[in-house]
Formats: structure tokens, C-alpha cells, sequence
């Protein structure tokens, strides 16, 4: 037969700290709520663990103005490098210096020098309908083909890289620099109540090659604003 085991005092864990005070008091000692981490009780893979990541309010939107910001920039960096020493000539590092940024900088945004131009005359375009807009038809017009020849970029790629400005007359009219010329030409005709912007497309063009002086441009766009087309309807 087994001896018998002799009966041990049942132990009990230690009182965490302020069970004193409440067994005297009755009150439980009040919580530094600031200085109380905020994992304290909390088991690891409870609610703090599957908590989704919380964005601070506003930091996407002043991160994608950050960008804008640095992308046009850059547009006029490379505006300025043509300006000054035409497309052939001009670098990436050109381009990032003129914008005040690092090279790596400039390839998160644009892989090449041909997605620069692209960019580049799709925002030129861009800034001219936004100056145009508002303006009665012909004195848009007058001034977009005033601003056309007088563009530094232009005048020093016609004088120095003619063949490259022959080959964006040729490019693919579907290509995005003449889909945004032409919807800017037609919401502008639009306004007027016209039609006809295969024809001031035309003529605009015209000035990228060869610039018109001031009387001569004001005249041509007087006489094509009053030969359009009521309607607004493209031809």
C-alpha cells in the first residue's frame, strides 16, 4: 500500500501590484491614461495585430500633389534644355538639373527622353487651351498661334533639328500631343458654336515650322473664325 502523501499548504500567486490599495480602500488606483502603453493586456495576434494600417487623413492627396508638382518640374526643365540646346543634345541628367532634382528622380517618372517629349508637347498643349479658354474664338486664335511662334523650344528645334519637327507633323495623329490639340481645339469651337477643327488644327500647325508675325497672324485668325461653320459638330 502507497504512503499517503502529506497534505500541502495550497499556494497563491502574489497579488499584482495595487491589490493592496483596493483591499484597504476599495478603490482601484486611477490609470495614467497618457503614459498606459497601448498593447498593455493585449495577447500577441489580438485586435492591435489584426488592426488594419491606419492612413493619416490628407497624406495621399498632398503625396500625389508632391508629385504633380515634381512631374512639372521636370516638363520645365526640359523645356528650358531644348530651349537652349535642342532635343538631340539634351540629357537626362539636363533635364533632372534643370528641375533641381536627382536623376533618379526624373526615371521614376519617365523611363526615356521619348517619353519626356511625349509629355512635354501633351502639357504645352494642355497650358494653351487653359490660356485660351474664356477668350472670344478669333483673339484664341490669334493667341495661340502668337504663342506658337514664339515658342523658345520650338524656334530652336526648327532652327537646329528641322527633320525632328518635321517628324511630329508626321507623327501618328492619334498619338497623345494631337488627341489633346484636337480636343482642345474643339472645346474651344464649342464654345463659339462652331465646327471646323480639322481646319484650325491645320492652321495652327502651320506656325510650328514657319512663325507669322503679329499683323498677319491676326488677320489669319480673324478670316478662319468667320469662315467656320456654325455648329459644333467637327469636320
Amino acid at each position: 500500500m502507497a504512503p499517503a502523501l502529506p497534505d500541502l499548504p495550497m499556494s497563491t500567486p502574489a497579488d499584482p501590484p495595487g491589490v493592496e490599495v483596493i483591499a484597504a480602500t476599495g478603490d482601484a488606483p486611477a490609470e495614467d491614461a497618457g503614459n498606459t502603453p497601448p498593447e498593455a493586456g493585449r495577447q500577441p495576434g489580438g485586435d492591435l495585430a489584426s488592426a488594419p494600417p491606419r492612413r493619416i487623413p490628407g497624406t495621399r492627396s498632398r503625396a500625389g500633389n508632391a508629385m504633380a508638382r515634381t512631374r512639372a518640374g521636370l516638363l520645365e526643365g526640359a523645356q528650358r534644355a531644348v530651349a537652349r540646346q535642342g532635343t538631340k543634345h539634351t540629357t537626362m541628367n539636363d533635364i533632372a538639373s534643370g528641375a533641381g532634382v536627382a536623376k533618379a528622380t526624373l526615371y521614376n517618372h519617365f523611363r526615356t527622353k521619348d517619353d519626356v517629349w511625349s509629355a512635354l508637347v501633351t502639357a504645352e498643349v494642355e497650358q494653351l487651351a487653359e490660356e485660351c479658354a474664356g477668350l472670344p474664338l478669333a483673339s484664341a486664335l490669334n493667341h495661340a498661334a502668337t504663342r506658337l511662334s514664339a515658342h523658345p523650344a520650338l524656334r530652336q528645334v526648327a532652327s537646329t533639328e528641322p527633320a525632328v519637327l518635321a517628324g511630329l507633323l508626321l507623327a501618328d495623329p492619334f498619338a497623345a500631343g494631337w488627341r489633346a490639340a484636337r480636343q482642345a481645339v474643339r472645346r474651344q469651337l464649342a464654345t463659339a458654336d462652331r465646327s471646323g477643327d480639322d481646319l484650325v488644327v491645320r492652321w495652327l500647325a502651320s506656325f510650328l515650322t514657319s512663325p507669322g508675325q503679329p499683323d498677319a497672324i491676326a488677320l489669319g485668325a480673324e478670316c478662319i473664325a468667320a469662315v467656320l461653320p456654325t455648329g459644333s459638330s467637327s469636320t
